[in-house]
């Protein structure tokens, strides 16, 4: 197993990818630490994980509250004596189909302001405990505006570069440390629930901008959250051992880097 014994920390782990990662993970050995604002998905994903006989806590823990991320990530250590993985993927509410000139303030700003504090306090607490340790790895999820110029994606889009940013800088920091710092770029997975949601809510809007999105990658299809979790696995696994301050295309193709 990939990450037998290692301690992983997922904010936004009520979600569906989040719960996905974290499954995923667990099947590799990892015991789960399992972040977010709803209990009963939480306890959902626990309980999946756990009765197939592997290790899952959970915690309702605000991730844009630093104290709140402090404490729990200290009573984790406190506890079980570290952490070598910590993952945000906690949800980003972006308005997006608008061009940027007509947008108001506000909803350009939300995403960025929002997801970069939460991955910024999250990311802090555990390198904190990590440096002590002399190592770890910081994995952090973005999507295709990152590596390509996709209009109408409002502040989503900027967010994405700005956090693969932030991801390449906390590397350098990090890495004479032994800490391992790396992103996933993804096209969205339509077997999420937000592509879920929308394809109930709007199906033939959705069936259109879904193969718009498809047409646009090599592979012609868009990569499901499986797919995101084994990269996962890889880039915290010691498989990954000579990768830092990169991002992992799983895009199907849409960027090249």
């Amino acid at each position: 197993m990939l990450l037998k014994g290692r301690n992983a920390v997922i904010y936004g782990a009520a979600g569906s990818l989040g719960s996905s990662i974290a499954k995923a993970f667990a099947k590799e050995g990892a015991r789960l630490f399992l972040a977010g604002r709803t209990l009963a998905t939480l306890e959902e994903t626990a309980n999946e994980i756990t009765n197939n006989g592997r290790a899952a806590e959970i915690a309702v823990v605000d991730a844009l509250d630093e104290k709140d991320v402090k404490e729990y990530v200290d009573a984790i250590v406190q506890k079980h004596g570290r952490i070598d993985i910590s993952l945000n993927v906690v949800a980003t509410e972006a308005v997006q189909g608008i061009p940027l000139y007509e947008m108001a303030t506000d909803d350009f700003m939300r995403p960025l302001r929002v997801i970069m504090q939460s991955q910024f306090i999250t990311a802090s607490a555990a390198a904190k405990h990590m440096i002590g340790q002399r190592s770890g790895v910081i994995l952090f999820l973005t999507a295709t505006p990152a590596g390509i110029a996709y209009p109408f994606t409002g502040g989503f889009g900027v967010l994405c570069n700005a956090i693969e940013g932030f991801s390449r800088n906390l590397a350098a920091e990090l890495g004479p440390k032994g800490i391992r710092v790396a992103c996933m770029r993804s096209a969205g997975s339509p077997d999420s629930r937000v592509f879920e949601d929308a394809k109930i809510k709007n199906p033939e809007v959705m069936k259109a901008r879904l193969k718009e999105m498809e047409d646009d990658t090599m592979l012609k299809r868009l990569p499901l959250m499986q797919e995101i979790a084994n990269v996962a696995i890889f880039l915290a696994s010691d498989m990954a051992s000579g990768m830092t301050g990169t991002s992992a295309n799983i895009t199907c193709g849409t960027t090249v880097d």
